[in-house]
């Protein structure tokens, strides 16, 4: 897709496509206004009747108005706005006029917002945030059907300003836009290939061809061998259960001075989780192939920090495997060493993703970094804490935590801070290791945060739980992208 700032006239301008607010009241935005007295009091004729909705969300298509040189007009409504309508108000209203714009024959659009206030958000934060819903909402995955479906005809977005000077900042915000969905794309279409593809070498190849297109871009992978030398005991209780052999993948973009401390993204990729020996219950385990959209979300954003040329340096690390039942397999308690020389007690070989983090967090170390975040779809028990609004954030760094916050916020991609506390640490004792891998049934999500924290010592860093928000179930069932966004946002603000 393309977007472009413009200062246009509204109804000289030819578009396939017009898009305009209208609000619960009886003063519309000027915009409106101007094309309501040109088209014989459409809009009012409509409010009046009813046929016309203006709750937030609601969308209604009008063809062909005299007076107006637009073949089509999308009323959005708005909602009451005799104040600043919300920041999730604005996000409901341009999903929804993206939906509705992705229906249409039109193969350009464009938009007259610049009338709707958000409360605490500067005209290029609802730039960012259009291009980014009107991007995601062309997005389809049907690479494994037969027969293809109609892929949406929208081409190119004009966002209108009111002033020329306005054109060159809101135009770098549709492209930071545009950047994240491209980024959300990537982790989208990596969750949702199925797990006979998407195994940890496809995920390796995916690295090396992201290497390859980019000057600022080098890759590492290291095999089964590698990780054994290297004291992987943890990561490689897991990949032993799998004919694929498991992979640690290192890809560093370095966009500022050498001297400069890298951020660091650990990304869990366990491509299938069968639960290993301490087996699943069959149902819903297709989505398994979902345990590695935390990979995918550090994939999708190091690919949006590329297109944007962020002057930062970043490493992202995937810790790749799968976790199958074969005779090769870890079995409830099994005792392995990780690459930290600490032991574990392996309790339940379905708590695997924090056996291939710990090893990937300590081999973060030898980067020394400026701060390292992991993302996994870690427990269960955060989808029943949190369900799958909000990410579930721990960290041993206070101003990391709330820059992480903030940044959810910014991004329309929230997370929740969780506690961290030592009090949860003695759910994790062992007779007979230096830990066991699960805490019991309380708390499931603190615990694993907590097994980790003994893996990130030596830097600041904070653990994202995506398992409730990283997917889809259902009806509409598909990998979300998230939380690129937010991360996107933190590594933006670092820039």
């Amino acid at each position: 897709m393309k977007f472009q700032a413009k200062v246009a006239e509204l109804l000289t301008h030819k578009s396939q496509c017009l898009v305009l607010p209208v609000v619960d009241g009886k003063k519309q935005p000027p915009a409106t206004q101007t094309f309501d007295k040109a088209c014989g009091n459409i809009v009012s004729r409509l409010l009046d009747s009813g046929d016309l909705k203006p709750r937030n969300g609601s969308t209604l298509l009008l063809t062909q108005q005299p007076g107006c040189s637009s073949e089509r007009v999308l009323l959005i409504g708005v909602g009451n706005m005799d104040k600043a309508i919300s920041s999730d108000n604005y996000a409901k209203l341009i999903n929804s006029a993206a939906l509705a714009l992705s229906r249409t024959p039109a193969k350009n659009a464009s938009v007259f917002f610049g009338d709707i206030k958000v409360a605490n958000q500067e005209e290029n934060w609802k730039a960012r945030q259009l291009a980014k819903a009107f991007s995601n909402a062309l997005y389809r995955f049907d690479d494994f059907k037969s027969s293809k479906s109609a892929k949406p005809t929208l081409k190119t977005v004009t966002y209108s300003v009111k002033q020329q000077k306005q054109v060159t900042e809101t135009n770098k915000a549709l492209k930071t836009g545009l950047a994240t969905a491209s980024g959300m794309s990537l982790a989208k279409t990596l969750g949702n290939l199925p797990g006979n593809v998407c195994t940890p070498a496809y995920l390796a190849n995916q690295a090396r061809k992201m290497a390859r297109s980019e000057a600022k871009l080098s890759a590492k992978v290291l095999g089964q061998k590698q990780m054994q030398e290297l004291g992987m005991g943890s990561f490689l209780s897991v990949a032993k259960g799998s004919d694929q052999e498991g992979k640690l993948i290192v890809l560093e973009y370095k966009g500022a001075k050498k001297s400069e401390a890298p951020f660091v993204l650990v990304g869990k990729g366990i491509t299938f989780d069968t639960g290993g020996i301490s087996l699943k219950p069959g149902a819903a385990m297709d989505e398994m192939k979902y345990d590695m959209c935390g990979a995918a979300s550090v994939f999708g954003t190091l690919q949006s920090v590329v297109e944007l040329q962020l002057p930062i340096n970043l490493v992202v690390i995937v810790a790749a495997a799968e976790n199958m039942p074969s005779g090769g397999a870890s079995k409830p308690g099994d005792i392995v060493t990780s690459m930290s020389g600490k032991t574990i007690e392996i309790l339940n070989t379905d708590a695997e993703g924090r056996l291939v983090l710990c090893d990937a967090l300590t081999y973060a170390e030898r980067f020394k970094p400026k701060a390292v975040i992991d993302v996994a779809t870690l427990t269960g028990a955060c989808v029943v804490a949190l369900g799958a609004h909000a990410t579930g954030l721990y960290s041993n760094d206070d101003k990391l935590a709330n820059t992480l916050l903030q940044a959810g916020v910014a991004a329309q991609d929230k997370a929740w801070q969780m506690p961290l506390w030592d009090e949860y640490q003695s759910q994790l004792d062992s007779n007979f290791a230096d830990m066991a891998n699960i805490g019991g049934p309380k708390a499931g999500s603190v615990t694993a945060a907590c097994f980790l924290a003994r893996f990130t010592e030596s830097y600041p860093w904070a653990h994202l739980d995506i398992a409730g928000t990283a997917w889809h179930s259902g009806a509409n069932k598909g990998a979300t992208g998230r939380p690129v966004s937010l991360l996107l946002e933190y590594l933006m603000q670092g820039a």
